[in-house]
């Protein structure tokens, strides 16, 4: 009955959640391209290229204290994980299709206020996104995403051919899931959420059994790929593609933590079941992101790597800004709903439904 996942201990869960929050302290220069071991598949041993560090000096200017925690306001107490299985829908999704806006040395969650502190990043979403980026100066940016109402920030290590950045181009794919069996239980995301999925620190062993992980590096007929294959089909239809999925479950409490993480936490398997539910400690269902990006980069991949260092190092952040009548349509119609839509809420094997969302993809 549940969607296919992998899903991990809570043991395990809380180790990474250790090993990210000492990545996270900082930032990873870039590797070398010619010290990275060659592409590997799953299971496959590879050595961690090192990383030199920078302590962020900063808070947020959201941190009422400075110590790493942002409440939520208002918090959300008194939720129980859902236990229920709906009645089977395959899908449950909704789309968010943006493009790049820019690239910058800065990253406004982990080194806020600290412009050029951070590795390049590729900038996706919101136009205004920088290291003195706030919830208040996203609302009031603009957007590359389809859909005016998300003005959200989305943001990666840049990949590198050489020195020279790759670029995806045209709207990318960022899912909104359901990570739960209970898909009638999901909520939207509150205003100013924040986190990162993954780190920059993690060794190729991290990286393969992460709990986002779905498929790795792509190209071609090459799958299941580690770090970057040396080379891919020199063909105009081929690109690298990699799917990465967030975690789906909050505490509730805080919009963000000091290692940008342990506020969210990926579901668990229910005992007895096979089913989906969010963990006692983070019962709060929210949509579960899934990056699906594609890079113009084929042929010979020696030389292609992320700002970060190695394939593997590969992360991302995410921080909401979405207008909330419009997020909750679009959750509401297709998460709830049980849809497989694109970013206008629109399922077209479901046309009975209709749409979320207006044909400029604003609310009607």
């Amino acid at each position: 009955m549940a969607r296919r996942s992998k899903i991990v201990s809570g043991i395990l869960m809380s180790s990474a959640l250790v090993l990210t929050s000492l990545g996270l302290a900082g930032v990873a220069m870039s590797a070398d391209p010619s010290s990275r071991p060659a592409a590997s598949v799953a299971g496959a041993p590879a050595v961690h290229a090192a990383h030199a560090m920078a302590a962020s000096t900063l808070s947020s200017p959201e941190d009422p204290d400075g110590d790493g925690y942002i409440p939520a306001n208002p918090q959300v107490t008194g939720v129980v994980p859902s236990k229920a299985e709906p009645a089977h829908r395959y899908f449950h999704e909704f789309q968010a299709n943006c493009s790049v806006s820019h690239t910058r040395p800065d990253d406004p969650i982990v080194y806020p206020g600290q412009p050029g502190k951070s590795h390049d990043h590729t900038f996706m979403g919101n136009t205004t996104t920088g290291a003195a980026s706030t919830t208040a100066s996203l609302d009031a940016g603009g957007t590359t995403c389809r859909a005016p109402g998300d003005k959200s920030a989305y943001w990666m290590p840049t990949l590198l051919n050489g020195n020279t950045p790759v670029l995806p181009v045209g709207p990318q794919v960022i899912y909104y899931k359901a990570g739960v069996t209970d898909y009638t239980s999901v909520r939207p995301f509150p205003k100013g959420l924040r986190f990162v999925v993954g780190s920059p620190m993690q060794s190729a062993a991290d990286f393969r059994n992460h709990h986002g992980f779905v498929e790795g590096w792509e190209c071609g007929d090459s799958f299941f790929n580690i770090d970057f294959p040396q080379q891919c089909p020199n063909r105009a239809d081929v690109q690298l593609n990699i799917r990465f999925q967030a975690p789906s479950c909050w505490d509730g409490k805080y919009l963000d933590t000091p290692n940008h993480q342990s506020h969210m936490a990926y579901p668990v398997v229910n005992p007895g079941t096979n089913n989906n539910i969010c963990p006692d400690d983070h019962p709060v269902a929210l949509p579960m992101i899934e990056f699906k990006m594609a890079f113009p980069v084929n042929g010979d991949m020696s030389q292609v790597r992320l700002s970060s260092g190695a394939g593997y190092s590969f992360h991302y952040d995410f921080f909401n800004a979405w207008d909330p009548a419009t997020q909750k349509a679009l959750v509401d119609h297709c998460v709830v709903g049980g849809l497989q839509c694109d970013a206008r809420g629109y399922d077209q094997t479901h046309p009975e439904a209709g749409a979320a969302l207006d044909v400029n993809y604003r609310l009607p």
